[in-house]
């Protein structure tokens, strides 16, 4: 009797259980098609919203000096972060992803130098010297300073990546506004 309970009761649970377990597939109802038409309109609002927002205290408008600026930002932050001799994983996945942020901003800066003016060039060189200064007294720190300043460094203006493809693709007109996205 008690063998017929047990097997009257595993029957139970595993009947309860299988719609559960069918249920935890994806169900797809339909769908939208996400056209290029609609990947260029998302581009644009976060473009847009990247250029609404306001930049730190120092951080230069024109998008060259920008990004200037904002590469000295991650090489210091990678060079603060390689001077602490880390093993922890987080922290050296910061310091890869802070070495190809700035690959990719250098590449930016590169390919349109061709079009900016010298006194742009310039500007810009200058704006990313002012960053490097302000990395050196934490370079020159000890470790314990260096480590609580990597920990703190909140990253760069969501800008910083839309300038990067502005300037490596000689766009120079004004980027959108939230008006032209219909979100003002």
């Amino acid at each position: 009797m008690r063998t017929a309970l047990a097997a009257l009761a595993g029957t139970l649970v595993l009947a309860a259980a299988a719609p559960a377990l069918a249920q935890d597939e994806v169900i797809r109802t339909g769908g939208t098609q996400f056209t290029a038409d609609d990947a260029e309109r998302s581009r644009l609002t976060q473009e847009a919203i990247a250029y609404a927002a306001p930049l730190p205290p120092g951080a230069p408008e024109a998008d060259y000096s920008l990004l200037a600026w904002c590469e000295a930002l991650v090489s210091g932050h990678v060079a603060v972060g390689e001077s602490l001799s880390t093993t922890d994983e987080l922290d050296l996945r910061l310091i890869e992803l802070g070495r190809a942020e700035a690959v990719k901003f250098r590449t930016a800066l590169a390919a349109g130098r061709a079009f900016q003016s010298p006194e742009a060039v310039a500007e810009a060189e200058a704006a990313a010297e002012g960053a490097r200064r302000q990395w050196a007294p934490i370079l020159a720190g000890d470790q314990a300073v260096r480590n609580e300043t990597f920990g703190l460094f909140f990253g760069l203006p969501g800008r910083c990546e839309h300038a990067a493809r502005r300037v490596s693709l000689g766009i120079t007109d004004a980027p959108p506004t939230l008006k032209d996205v219909g979100l003002d």
